[in-house]
């Protein structure tokens, strides 16, 4: 019989992060089996936008032409909304001792914060999928490219994976299921509808005008309706600010920010928990 080995892990430390993250995001998903209720929710909500707003206020703000300038709105905001799903994942970790359980396994401490957002974002990538069926079904189609219509699904999954990095950071500050959904959700509204994913930003007054403009779900949305060749009406027109006309980079790059931002903070939130 081979002897038992103890030697340290050979791997470098981003390596073991992203695998044992890895792991950790296979055993999330696998525990959605217990939780179906918040996978209904994630793939119920972004349905019932896009029929709300497809037909209660379609008709008012360019019929056809408004319900294909929906769905790039759409995916940007249920992939906002989805980072309360990571808060609340989080906190609910921490409420049933998970963290402590981890913190006694011989694993990076990044990893179960990156196991997180990494199923979450396979969440995010079936949310997309389910809302891009459903906007089938109301007349929205793809324009662009292949190479086009690729690049904006998979700058919306970006995004995505930066709120999550937001929404983690909430989690861990909140430390209770309770508290993280409550303010896992306080900031969503705002953020979502003081954009340009549902309206024009010309309709709104100059300050939140200029919030809209530079929003990044504004940008996310603008980029992905580019990539995927849907233009507006004439009734939702963007305007002609420099985050608007040059939606796709400002989007890149708003992600990438938070990314680094929030990234971090996550992590060292959790460092101070599982040291605690």
């Amino acid at each position: 019989m081979a002897a038992l080995s103890f030697a340290p892990d050979p791997a470098s430390g981003s390596v073991r992060t992203v695998r044992d993250g890895l792991i950790i995001a296979w055993r999330n998903l696998v525990n959605l089996r217990r939780t179906p209720g918040a996978v209904i929710t994630a793939l119920v909500q972004p349905l019932m936008f896009v029929l709300l707003l497809a037909y209660v206020f379609g008709g008012s703000l360019g019929g056809d032409e408004y319900r294909t300038f929906l769905i790039g709105g759409i995916f940007a905001q249920a992939v906002t909304f989805n980072a309360s799903f990571t808060a609340i994942g989080l906190a609910g970790d921490m409420d049933r001792g998970m963290v402590d359980r981890f913190r006694a396994l011989p694993m990076p401490r990044g990893s179960v914060i990156l196991g997180r957002t990494l199923s979450d974002l396979t969440m995010n990538a079936v949310t997309l999928t389910v809302t891009s069926l459903c906007g089938l079904l109301i007349g929205w189609r793809v324009e662009g490219t292949f190479t086009e219509a690729a690049a904006g699904y998979l700058l919306v999954l970006l995004f995505a994976f930066a709120m999550s990095w937001v929404g983690a950071t909430i989690g861990l500050l909140a430390r209770s299921v309770e508290v993280a959904q409550s303010a896992g959700l306080i900031w969503l509204f705002p953020v979502t509808f003081v954009s340009g994913a549902f309206v024009s930003i010309n309709s709104m007054p100059g300050p939140l005008r200029v919030v809209a403009e530079w929003n990044p779900v504004s940008a996310t949305a603008t980029a992905a309706r580019s990539l995927f060749g849907n233009q507006a009406p004439a009734t939702v027109a963007p305007p002609e600010s420099w985050p608007v006309q040059h939606a796709t980079v400002y989007a890149l790059l708003c992600a990438l920010a938070v990314i680094a931002v929030f990234m971090p903070l996550a992590v060292s939130r959790y460092r101070r928990i599982a040291h605690g």
